[in-house]
């Protein structure tokens, strides 16, 4: 019951904060999002692998 609650809170906050603009903006802002964090974990983890021939 108390997840219903705060989820109609933040769907509150969220028509609040942006009432002029739809679903879309932030669904784009949210997987710029997930794009770019994939991108620097990919980097972070891969830069470990990386050979140093001196």
């Amino acid at each position: 019951m108390h997840h219903q609650r705060a989820a109609a809170r933040l769907s509150e906050a969220v028509n609040l904060a942006a009432p002029q603009h739809g679903t879309g903006d932030l669904l784009r802002i949210v997987i710029i999002v997930m794009v770019l964090g994939c991108a620097l974990t990919a980097w972070f983890l891969l830069r470990g692998y990386k050979q140093n021939d001196d």
